[in-house]
């Protein structure tokens, strides 16, 4: 007989799940998703993969199809607060009992393949178990899309299992988890670049030449068709603080003007990754209204999110996430006559925090900025970086927790003063965790 789960046991299983198993072989991570009976496979899927703005790209996708009509799944990482914001069907995140009722299909047939030959000693990874936890709920639901974003790189994702997805979009690509992807922009490229399937067109970005060429010579050994959004198709930005409007060049209407319901800058060129992946499925099915409506609706957290009143969070993890988190603060910072700009930064040991640091001084748009470890295993220490930023004089303020910090940040502000918060995505979501807890409290 089945066990039966809660969902507070579920997810812990989960968490649990990288103290036992190991990485497992591509083959076997598909010989698995086989065993299942291959969930998802019939609908329509979409596979995005990149260094920065894959779950942006996902996210404004989403919102074009569910403009267009159609119902769909989306399967992101990482959460910000509880496991379920992984797995979302029409922009909603999955139940606690429709998650906990698909962890246990999938914890039953992992039982089961233990039993035979070819899966015997096989146990999915952390990410593998969401990832069959997703499809098994999309499946269910019968989503007309799939919007899949790898974790890690492209080539080696449990998501490439799927073999012929509609269409694969490759967003930005930087130097960022080089222990795993390699050491240079051309073998970072290729590993993201081993999602490309035949025959299934491409949609990316202008981006560095080599690893532009990567992308390019794959696409051209699998007959896979490569259309690119460049500089050109993004003109006239403005930046209003809480949105921005520009131009994009559609593929059939000449230039459009949107406006996007933030006032991160780097969300302009996501949107139109989006977009033209979009008129790459529905020609000028997608009209000028609803490309205008999808991307001013889009909501995506942790991208330049005003959790509190002048208080944002946002998710840059790597070098070329802080430039343009950058980008947008010193757009803030033009329009701002008054106040100080604040900074919370917390970062994990395996980023380049280094250049991160270096970043953040030489644009010098904070006026001060604090450190607080992460509550992670994986968290840098204040001591660490308090090291590193010291021959800039960047900071000597360092607190025991990031909800020590912010309390502080809260407390000694002025009216006029704007707080930010980068460096980890865990640190975006352990301050919505402090926030939430402090509304909870006040109510």
């Amino acid at each position: 007989m089945a066990r039966l789960w809660q969902y507070k046991e579920a997810s812990e299983y989960i968490l649990s799940v990288p103290k036992f198993t190991k990485k497992n072989e591509p083959q076997d991570t598909k010989a698995f998703w086989e065993f299942m009976g291959c969930p998802g496979n019939h609908q329509k899927i979409i596979h995005v993969a990149g260094t920065n703005g894959k779950g942006s790209v996902c996210s404004y996708l989403n919102a074009i199809l569910r403009e267009m009509g159609y119902s769909v799944g989306m399967f992101t990482s990482p959460h910000l607060i509880e496991m379920t914001e992984r797995i979302q069907i029409d922009r909603v995140p999955v139940s606690k009992k429709a998650f906990t009722e698909a962890f246990s299909q999938v914890y039953e047939a992992v039982k089961q393949a233990g039993g035979t030959e070819k899966l015997s000693g096989y146990h999915p990874t952390f990410f593998e178990f969401l990832f069959f936890i997703g499809m098994v709920l999309f499946q269910q639901e019968g989503t007309d899309y799939i919007i899949l974003e790898t974790g890690l790189g492209g080539r080696l994702d449990a998501t490439n299992c799927v073999p012929k997805p509609a269409l694969t979009i490759l967003t930005r690509i930087g130097l960022d988890h080089m222990e795993y992807l390699g050491n240079t922009i051309e073998e970072i490229a290729a590993e993201k670049a081993g999602i490309i399937k035949e025959g299934v067109p491409v949609i990316t970005l202008d981006m560095p030449v080599k690893a532009y060429q990567v992308i390019a010579g794959v696409a051209e050994k699998k007959r896979a068709s490569l259309c690119l959004v460049g500089t050109e198709d993004i003109r006239d930005l403005c930046f209003h603080k809480n949105f921005i409007d520009f131009s994009y060049q559609s593929r059939y209407y000449d230039y459009i003007r949107l406006r996007l319901s933030t006032g991160a800058v780097y969300q302009a060129e996501n949107a139109a990754l989006a977009l033209r992946a979009a008129e790459t499925l529905f020609g000028d099915n997608l009209t000028v209204g609803k490309m205008e409506n999808a991307v001013k609706n889009a909501v995506w957290e942790g991208r330049m999110e005003e959790v509190m009143p002048s208080v944002y969070v946002d998710g840059a993890h790597n070098e070329d996430g802080i430039s343009a988190f950058l980008d947008t603060v010193r757009q803030m910072r033009l329009q701002t006559e008054r106040g100080r700009f604040l900074l919370l930064f917390s970062v994990v040991k395996e980023k380049n925090y280094a250049a991160m640091l270096q970043r953040l001084a030489a644009e010098a748009v904070f006026d001060e900025v604090v450190f607080a470890p992460l509550d992670n295993s994986r968290a840098v220490s204040c001591d660490r970086l308090k090291e590193l930023a010291e021959p800039y004089g960047l900071s000597e303020i360092c607190f025991g927790s990031v909800e020590e910090a912010l309390l502080w940040m809260l407390s000694h502000r002025k009216e006029e003063d704007t707080i930010f918060a980068a460096g980890s995505l865990y640190l975006v979501g352990q301050i919505k965790a402090a926030v939430l807890k402090g509304s909870k409290g006040k109510g």
